[in-house]
């Protein structure tokens, strides 16, 4: 199972991630817990400091941009192999 975060604070760009992560998730059937993480402190303990983020086992792959659709299904895919 994988774990995946978005970091943010609520921005548009935020809740972009997180619906395409979440849309990703349910179509295909990948067991994964998604969270969004909206703690400051949370959130710079990553290192990110460029919203949103998106961290996927504890491993930081994107900041400061929203990926697109297949890279993320990529991304997550790759981690529950």
């Amino acid at each position: 199972m994988a774990k995946v975060e978005i970091l943010g604070l609520g921005c548009a760009r935020c809740r972009q991630l997180e619906a395409l992560v979440r849309e990703v998730v349910a179509e295909q059937s990948i067991p994964a817990e998604v969270e969004r993480v909206t703690d400051v402190g949370r959130i710079a303990s990553f290192g990110i400091f460029s919203l949103p983020g998106l961290v996927i086992n504890g491993k930081v792959v994107a900041s400061g941009n929203v990926p697109s659709k297949q890279r993320i299904a990529a991304w997550i895919l790759q981690t529950v192999r």
